[in-house]
């Protein structure tokens, strides 16, 4: 396709229908939604049971219950299952007839469990010391529980340290990481430890599993119950651990290994061949098989990931999804064995497919819109859906047909509310390219709007068919915005070599693609006010800001740059993941190759800013560090352009509070509407 065509977006997760004269959507009501978690259900399909959460606007913070729905009634209604007020209840698991879950009852972290059917909590765990997670075994005779200790615990019992009386207050280190996301490294790794699972409970302080490996289970900052699997028989583990050594800030190489879960043994590693990432390990129901997924190319993040399969009896390992030019990024097994559902990005949408173990063939089952969770259930699947225009409800999927609605979670909440019409479209980019966007234009609008041009993150990154707490363009619409996005070279979802296209390029071909999708999408919907617009992106997004300042400085009235790089020879020694910086500017240190950097560094071209700029950066953001943003406001300053500052103290690379965040929307909106007036 090598011209520009529109096609409709249709809500597969469709909002409730307004009513005459509804109101536009704003950050409010956004912060105020209920969030669902992942879904668990049970081995006779009969119940599913989730945690929900609810914010305490008053309060700044959100809250858990567990809610559970009767999947073998038809039009069932969800209630809760365990919901103290002032107690969160999270992370829930059906094992047999029992849900297990965490709680901060009392105060103190603890696993507890209630029968799926209703009944008394009941505290299983008195270990001290706090946790990150567990899993219950299929057998439900053990417990694994990962938990940030020191280095090669034998027990989740907290070491007993002597403090020097003469010690100061620095913190000492002898080698990378310093700090990670938004915390300092303070010597502990997260590990896994096996607690004994009876009628009284799970009690002591269970045995470690590692045996002395270097590093953290599940991954630091994003790892979570999706790197560790039991095994069908209760007797083994498998996980993902990257060896941290001395070299972890260089190092994409998690491997998958698997440990007797009594801890008789040493862990064995199943991937060692490979020095590029191996993760989601994830064992057949029929205990035959351990799928995950697996890159190929060490150093880089995000290359594809493909479905793996190994013959736990053989040890024979088989690469099912070669053959597919798309990135798996969930696995889970059918309770028959005989599919596997998986997620991946495609053309502006995140489906759920199934993949034939046997042959690998791989079967589309949802159309559009972003399947967050999945479940699987002896008919078919449990998913967790949204879309652009609608958060997460849940959705049962048999087969091929289509997904029918479970819930309707923020029915009442959305009641009243008119949201944004979403059309797609398409345009020849760099390299004469086939280029995908969509725009939102804001509900019951007559005239031109003036226009909201979102770069997205990433950089290999996409801006498609999902809910978004932080950058929602139904928000932006609701502003009174038509707001514009464009999946530049880069961007998920079409394959590897579309994605690799930007690294090394970060200013050249995604430039382009920017300038024609703004130009594409400004001739072709007249109803966006072209000459009112204003540019705005977070993290790469933030970077592009900044390269737009100096390479395109005539075009927008305005501009938001949020956590962006400013001065790429600072990001290359001052961030924490280095495998990042250095894979995506030539595969080398700055040092070793200060030319590929500075290709593409805005700060080299700051004599052509004039365009009025928003920063925002957070104190707690140690991936492109809250100096990035300051440099950039010094920047402004010095030219004389009009430029505002934003420093959030207690945020990381993104803004999670409900006050932050409705800050961070009306300092935004308010900038652009400042500019953008007629």
């Amino acid at each position: 396709m090598r011209h520009l065509f529109a096609a409709s977006l249709l809500a597969t997760v469709a909002a409730v229908a307004a009513p005459a004269g509804a109101r536009q959507l704003t950050i409010d009501d956004v912060a105020s939604l209920s969030r669902i978690g992942a879904p668990t259900v049970s081995a006779d399909g009969k119940w599913m049971v989730w945690a929900q959460r609810e914010t305490d606007l008053a309060a700044n913070r959100g809250r858990y219950d567990l809610w559970r729905l009767d999947l073998s009634r038809k039009g069932a209604k969800p209630e809760p299952l365990v919901a103290e007020p002032d107690v969160n209840e999270n992370d829930p698991q059906i094992v047999g007839s029992i849900v297990y879950f965490s709680s901060n009852k009392g105060g103190d972290d603890a696993i507890w469990s209630v029968p799926v059917a209703g009944g008394a909590p009941r505290k299983l765990t008195g270990f001290q010391g706090g946790f990150g997670g567990f899993k219950v075994a299929p057998s439900a005779d053990r417990i694994l529980v990962w938990a940030d200790r020191k280095p090669n615990a034998p027990s989740l019992a907290p070491a007993l340290e002597k403090k020097d009386p003469n010690a100061g207050e620095g913190r000492v280190y002898d080698k990378l990481f310093v700090r990670h996301w938004d915390s300092w490294v303070d010597g502990s790794h997260s590990q896994l430890f096996v607690l004994p699972l009876t009628a009284a409970g799970a009690p002591g302080e269970g045995v470690g599993i590692e045996h002395g490996l270097d590093g953290d289970t599940p991954s630091r900052p994003f790892g979570g119950g999706e790197e560790v699997s039991w095994s069908a028989d209760g007797k083994t583990v498998y996980f993902a651990l990257r060896v941290a050594g001395t070299t972890e800030p260089l190092s994409t190489n998690l491997d998958i290994w698997s440990a007797p879960a009594d801890g008789s043994a040493a862990p064995v590693n199943l991937t060692a061949a490979n020095r590029a990432t191996d993760t989601l390990p994830t064992v057949s129901p029929d205990g035959r098989s351990l799928a995950w997924v697996a890159m190929k190319r060490p150093g880089f993040e995000a290359d594809r990931q493909v479905l793996m399969l190994r013959d736990l009896a053989s040890g024979q390992v088989r690469a099912l999804t070669e053959g597919w030019d798309r990135s798996v990024s969930s696995v889970t097994w059918s309770p028959d064995s005989k599919r596997i559902y998986v997620t991946a990005q495609d053309t502006q949408e995140n489906p759920l497919f199934a993949v034939d173990p046997a042959s690998g063939k791989v079967t589309r089952l949802t159309q559009q819109g972003h399947v967050s969770a999945v479940a699987a259930t002896p008919k078919g699947a449990v998913i967790a859906l949204n879309s652009l225009t609608a958060p997460d409800d849940f959705y049962a999927v048999a087969g091929r047909s289509k997904p029918v609605r479970l819930t309707q979670v923020n029915a009442a909440k959305l009641a009243g509310i008119d949201m944004p019409g979403v059309t797609r479209f398409s345009f020849t980019g760099a390299n004469n390219d086939t280029i995908w966007g969509y725009a939102v234009r804001p509900a019951g609008s007559t005239g031109k709007v003036p226009v909201a041009f979102m770069v997205h993150g990433g950089p290999q990154g996409s801006s498609d068919n999902s809910w978004s707490y932080r950058w929602n363009p139904a928000v932006f619409a609701g502003g009174g915005y038509g707001l514009v996005a464009v999946d530049f070279h880069g961007s998920t979802g079409y394959g590897q070599a579309f994605t690799d296209a930007i690294s090394n390029n970060w200013g050249g071909w995604p430039l382009d693609d920017l300038k024609a999708g703004l130009k594409a999408a400004t001739d072709r919907f007249g109803w966006l006010d072209g000459s009112r617009a204003c540019a705005l992106g977070a993290s790469y997004g933030g970077y592009m800001m900044n390269w737009i300042e100096g390479q395109w400085p005539d075009r927008f009235k305005c501009i938001v740059q949020h956590d962006g790089v400013f001065d790429a020879r600072a990001m290359a020694y001052e961030t924490e993941e280095l495998w990042f910086d250095e894979w995506e500017h030539g595969g080398k240190a700055y040092y070793e190759d200060p030319a590929a950097f500075e290709k593409w560094n805005p700060v080299n071209y700051v004599r052509n800013w004039k365009t009025p700029q928003l920063v925002i950066t957070g104190e707690k953001d140690f991936r492109i560090p809250y100096t990035q943003g300051i440099a950039a406001f010094t920047a402004l300053q010095r030219r004389g352009i009009p430029s505002r500052l934003l420093v959030n103290p207690n945020e990381n690379h993104w803004v999670l509070k409900p006050d932050n965040s409705r800050q961070w929307y009306r300092e935004v909106l308010g900038w652009m509407d400042r500019w953008t007036a007629k």
